[in-house]
């Protein structure tokens, strides 16, 4: 399960209606892939298809979409938003993580 915090789902409903993608119908597409300065780094992007084989999570009106390879990485994964001068953007908090790089896009198990 990935769970979605009020402030990441006011960005991620605000970015989709800006590249033209529906929040209520579309999906959010969050995936693991190998490379980053701790070994993995996440993948963020926006999709109107859903998978076969794809896992469907749905947190605060936010539908997420995970490939099946990516699901153990993420299970108990919070995403979260933090903007403002020193904000960082989309952060994924990831109690699977076992070390993060000081930008927080990639992890270790």
């Amino acid at each position: 399960m990935i769970k979605v915090s009020e402030d990441a789902k006011k960005k991620i409903s605000n970015l989709m209606e800006e590249e033209g993608f529906n929040s209520l119908q579309d999906f959010v597409r969050v995936g693991v892939k190998s490379g980053g300065c701790s070994g993995l780094s996440y993948e963020l992007k926006f999709d109107k298809s859903k998978a076969d084989d794809d896992k469907l999570f749905e947190d605060n009106d936010i539908k997420i979409v995970v490939d099946k390879r990516s699901v153990l990485y993420l299970a108990g994964t919070i995403l979260e938003y933090s903007g403002g001068l020193n904000g960082k953007g989309f952060v994924f908090n990831n109690p699977n993580a076992q070390r993060t790089c000081g930008c927080g896009e990639s992890f270790s198990l």
